[in-house]
């Protein structure tokens, strides 16, 4: 591999109102010392987002990169801060071997849909992962991903849903675009780390959800729902069920996973007098449940070993940059107020260029995830 792509990566922060100056106080800091970056990733708050185009051809013309990939985040960070509620633009740029990646226009209706460019790319190169970004108004994202997942061979995308105070979500590949999932992909030729960090802890055993309709669950382990739910979180929340919202969550266990792993859905609704329980996906009889709550102290354990557990895959290499994707429900939800969360990740991974957003849902692998944050590391 040449010398070009063995730099460290460049990254910039701003929260100047202006966008013009925004881009230039980021840009002192992106291209110093890297001349050979030709892929840029960016993030911005909702209050850039009416003139993201404009930034995206701004970028084009005084960074000289071509390849900008990005979205939007109600919170954005950039290594150990986290910017939520005011003006702010994180970037990271990137030096690639020229054939390692493609951009992805936007998959809208199946991952089929993957432009002729991309497919003559994947006739030559072996993809593995795909950083991506999805409209979280697109009702088919839960057949796109792992859809789209397959066409990469199993390989894994890496990603989150744009999230916005606003009614544009908008993304970047290369231009502006929105209504599917869109980012970049990656050949073997460039090497990635990447974990996963849970925020929630189970509360009881593994269930089995014994009947059930749609997205409404009835019996579980031939019981009325009510009834283990109310079993297994146990007091203050089983006398009073006012108290659940934002704290008991619903654990949809992932079918093949040797690790315990498990998706975290919202319970969206409680029928006391049917016993039953609604909440945010469908669910079949037969599938493997866990109740679970949202804990400060399990999530920051759970980061920090995800932390170290990628730092260490990467070996005695040094990490040339990354990109971090947490959900709305963490930062300063979870990890507290001064950006607890990215501070955390920060101590443990050392001085390495990171970037990203908060999203709307988290894409690990195959998967639509929530209340979890997802680490690439770039080495």
């Amino acid at each position: 591999m040449s010398d070009q792509v063995q730099e460290q990566f460049g990254w910039g922060f701003s929260r100047v109102t202006d966008w013009h100056d925004a881009i230039d106080a980021c840009l002192e800091t992106t291209t110093l010392g890297q001349p050979h970056a030709n892929l840029g990733f960016i993030y911005v708050t909702s209050e850039h987002v009416p003139a993201l185009e404009a930034i995206v051809d701004y970028l084009k013309i005084r960074s000289g990169i071509d390849h900008w990939v990005g979205t939007s985040g109600i919170g954005i960070v950039a290594c150990d801060t986290e910017c939520y509620d005011s003006p702010g633009i994180a970037m990271l740029t990137c030096a690639f071997p020229t054939d390692g990646f493609r951009v992805l226009s936007t998959v809208v209706d199946a991952a089929s849909e993957c432009s002729k460019d991309v497919q003559t790319w994947f006739a030559s190169n072996f993809s593995t992962v795909g950083i991506v970004h999805a409209d979280p108004r697109n009702s088919h994202l839960q057949q796109l991903i792992p859809g789209l997942s397959e066409i990469l061979g199993g390989g894994f995308l890496l990603g989150g849903l744009t999230s916005t105070s606003g009614e544009e979500h908008q993304q970047v590949a290369d231009g502006l675009t929105n209504g599917g999932i869109s980012g970049v992909l990656f050949s073997e030729k460039v090497s990635i780390a990447s974990g996963l960090s849970q925020g929630c802890s189970p509360l009881g055993p593994n269930r089995t959800i014994t009947e059930c309709d749609r997205n409404l669950i009835v019996r579980i382990d031939n019981r009325p729902a009510l009834t283990v739910f109310k079993e297994d979180i146990g007091e203050p929340f089983s006398s009073n069920l006012n108290r659940v919202g934002g704290h008991i969550f619903v654990g949809l266990s992932v079918t093949g996973s040797d690790t315990g792993d498990y998706v975290v859905r919202n319970l969206i609704g409680i029928d006391v007098e049917q016993e039953v329980l609604a909440i945010g996906d469908h669910v079949s009889p037969g599938e493997v449940i866990v109740f679970c709550k949202r804990d400060a102290e399990t999530a920051r354990k759970d980061l920090v070993r995800m932390a170290k557990d990628v730092r260490r895959r990467v070996g005695n290499k040094t990490p040339k940059g990354g990109l971090y994707f947490s959900c709305l429900g963490r930062g300063r939800h979870t990890f507290g107020p001064n950006s607890g969360e990215m501070k955390i990740l920060s101590q443990e991974l050392g001085d390495v260029p990171l970037v990203g957003f908060f999203a709307n849902g988290e894409i690990s692998h195959n998967r639509l995830y929530g209340y979890t944050g997802v680490l690439s590391l770039f080495y």
